[in-house]
This record gives structure tokens, C-alpha cells and sequence, in this order.
């Protein structure tokens, strides 16, 4: 039976100083002052809407979000403002956890003590590198000193949970630079470092003229030793690109990857929402561009879709499977509100490949051959 999972809010910020090569986020240059004020109240005015379209009242607020684009260009006023409104709507544990994504440029990093002040219980830092000259590659504004100041000042000032967001196979990178990354990462001592390989994404700068990547061979060089950097270290790996000490994995991008549900306020923003009366389950896309989203004429509900029961075991499966932990085939139930006949024959064919793990107490995981080829995985569950 379909029950209704733990629920997160998303918030999209869609400003940047400069959009990134390799960037397919909605994200938006910024031409003029970031309207902070104006902005603010159509995030509660979204919220409102959708708490009330989908009687989200009583439901408790398991985590918070702030991505985008740039979120610290807000001011942490603006963002104090924006959390005491939301969390008035919600009852939420007092130590819910309220990320909050900043890139490492001096005049970001000392907002920080400010943001911890404003109800910011986590920072995740874009570093991507620390390397000055890949950073210019990737399109980045700050350099290799400040991404250093940025998670000693996290670090400093209040917020002992911050995550460190790297890339690697970046341009004309070796082992070597990939790992003097990892190292250095390593010894700034974040709580959470997010790793993961460069892709080149449609319409995006580096779509139209590609630079020149590590060969294939290079890349699982790479990985392997960097995880092997990692664990000596003391992070574990809990999902494909995210390590953490013990005790601070990410909270809301685990409620992500075990099908809970989250609302998505704000330009561009998605959300997934179940409704266990009807038996229904429903992503949300709001409006993308910023002018139509502060267009006060319209509604910033773009597109609701509901997600039919033929598409359920691929998008509960596309999720789930990143994380390195176990699962039960209840959860499944629960989170569906389908049979485990409707997913038990790809998991035993999967398991025939040495894809996925039964367990002896009859708990399915990725295998470590899974997790190398996770998209072949996948496609099984179509």
C-alpha cells in the first residue's frame, strides 16, 4: 500500500556572477541587483500554493535545501527571512538540517557566520578543484586560495557540518592533479565531500566546443585510487559520488534516493509528491525563466505530471540504487504502491549478472560490479 515517505523542500536560486561551461542547471547570469525581496515572496507564495494544492499541512519537514545556481549571493538576511517563513508552515525537529550551497569567492565566504546566524545548519561548498588553472577551464571566479579560505572559514565560524563539492576528469587532468585534489580536500577536514566525474551535458558551452577529457582508462585510474584516498581517510562512500565521516551523510539528498517526497519552490524547481488517498504520485515543474516566474499574472505551477504505475519501477530504482545500503522490497511497496512481483524478476535477473546482492535476510543491494556499470543496471528495470 502507497504511503506517504518523509518530506523535503527544494529551493532554487537561480542567480550566478558568471553561467559555467559545463553547467546544465537552470541558472541565469546575473545583468542587474539579485531582487532578493521580491524573490523571497514568491518562494512563500509558491510554498503556499502547494502546501494547499496538495493538503501538506500536517505533514512534518524532514529537510531543507537551497541550491541553484548561486545561493550566497543572497544576503543572510534574505535567507533568514526566507527560513523563519518556511519553517512557520511546517512542524520540523529543531535540528532539521538546512543546507545551504555557496561558492568559495570572498565576498560568499564571509557570509558565512551570517548564513549559521540565519538558521544555515550545513554548508556545501563549490570547489569543483584546487588547481587555479582548471579552475579557469571550468569557467570558475574564484581560485584555489579562496576555495582553501572558504572551508577554513566554514569551519571557523560555526558550521562543523559542511560539504566540499568536487570534480574529477576535468581538462587536460591527470592522476596526479586528480588526486593532489583529494589530498587537499582532504586535509581542509569537511564533514562531506561529494565527488564525481565531469560530464558534458547538452546545451551547455562545453556541448558546442568540447574540451579535450582523460581517456577512459585514466578515469577509472582516477576513481579507484581516489577512493582508496578516501577510505584511509575515514569517509565512507554511502552513494555513487558521496562520502561522508560517520554520522554526516546528507540527510536530504538521502530522503531523495530512498523515493521520499520533496517539494521544489522556485524558478525551474522539481518536486515529487505522493498522495496516499488517491494512490497517486505527481512531479511538479515550476516556471523556469525569472521574469516569468515573478510575472505576478501567473501561477508558478508550470507543468504537474502525474507518474503512471508502468514508469514506477524505473524511477524508484533510478534513485535507490545509488546508495551503497541495502533495501527491503517493503519499502518498495510502500513507496510504489506496486506488488514486488512488479520488480522481483529484474532483481533476480540482475543478481544472475552479479549486479545486485540477496542478502540472507532478504535485503537487495548493488553489487560492486553493479555500481560500475549502474546505467546497464537500469536499463533492466525499463
Amino acid at each position: 500500500m502507497l504511503q506517504a515517505p518523509p518530506l523535503s523542500l527544494y529551493i532554487h536560486i537561480p542567480w550566478c556572477v558568471e553561467k559555467c561551461p559545463y553547467c546544465d542547471f537552470n541558472s541565469h547570469a546575473l545583468k542587474s541587483a539579485v531582487p532578493e525581496e521580491e524573490y523571497v515572496k514568491h518562494l512563500i507564495d509558491d510554498l503556499d500554493a502547494d502546501i494547499e494544492k496538495f493538503s501538506l499541512n500536517n505533514r512534518p519537514l524532514h529537510t531543507i535545501f537551497i541550491g541553484g545556481g548561486t545561493p550566497s549571493l543572497f544576503s543572510a538576511q534574505a535567507i533568514e527571512s526566507l527560513l523563519t517563513q518556511v519553517l512557520e508552515r511546517f512542524e520540523h525537529k529543531e535540528t532539521i538540517e538546512i543546507t545551504l550551497e555557496a561558492n568559495p569567492g570572498t565576498v560568499e565566504a564571509e557570509k558565512f557566520i551570517g548564513f549559521f546566524n540565519g538558521g544555515v545548519s550545513r554548508l556545501s561548498i563549490g570547489v569543483q578543484s584546487f588547481e587555479s588553472d582548471k579552475l579557469i577551464k571550468l569557467g570558475r571566479i574564484h581560485d584555489s586560495n579562496q576555495a582553501k579560505r572558504a572551508a577554513e572559514l566554514a569551519y571557523s565560524c560555526g558550521i562543523k557540518t559542511f560539504n566540499l563539492d568536487l570534480m574529477h576528469g576535468l581538462p587536460q587532468q591527470n592522476i596526479a592533479n586528480a588526486l593532489d585534489d583529494i589530498t587537499t580536500a582532504i586535509s581542509l577536514n569537511p564533514t562531506h565531500l561529494s565527488w564525481y566525474q565531469l560530464t558534458i551535458e547538452p546545451n551547455t558551452a562545453f556541448h558546442s566546443r568540447p574540451p579535450k577529457l582523460p581517456e577512459d582508462e585514466v578515469l577509472w585510474d582516477i576513481q579507484d585510487q581516489g577512493f582508496a584516498l578516501l577510505a584511509e581517510a575515514g569517509y565512507q562512500q554511502y552513494e555513487i559520488s558521496a562520502f561522508s565521516k560517520p554520522g554526516f551523510e546528507c540527510q536530504h539528498n538521502i530522503n531523495y534516493w530512498q523515493f521520499g517526497d520533496y517539494l521544489g519552490i522556485g524558478c525551474g524547481s522539481h518536486g515529487k509528491i505522493t498522495d496516499p488517498v488517491n494512490n497517486k504520485i505527481f512531479r511538479t515543474i515550476k516556471v523556469k525563466h525569472p521574469k516569468g516566474y515573478l510575472d505576478t499574472s501567473r501561477q508558478h505551477l508550470d507543468h504537474l505530471i502525474e507518474v503512471s504505475a508502468e514508469e514506477l519501477p524505473f524511477e524508484y530504482m533510478m534513485n535507490r540504487l545509488r546508495l551503497h545500503e541495502s533495501f527491503n522490497l517493503n519499502e518498495y511497496e510502500q513507496r510504489t504502491g506496486l506488488s514486488v512481483e512488479t520488480v522481483l524478476p529484474n532483481l533476480m535477473i540482475a543478481k544472475q549478472k552479479n549486479l545486485m546482492i540477496e542478502n540472507t535476510d532478504g535485503t537487495w543491494q548493488v553489487s560492486k560490479l553493479g555500481h560500475r556499470y549502474l546505467n546497464d543496471l537500469l536499463e533492466m528495470f525499463l
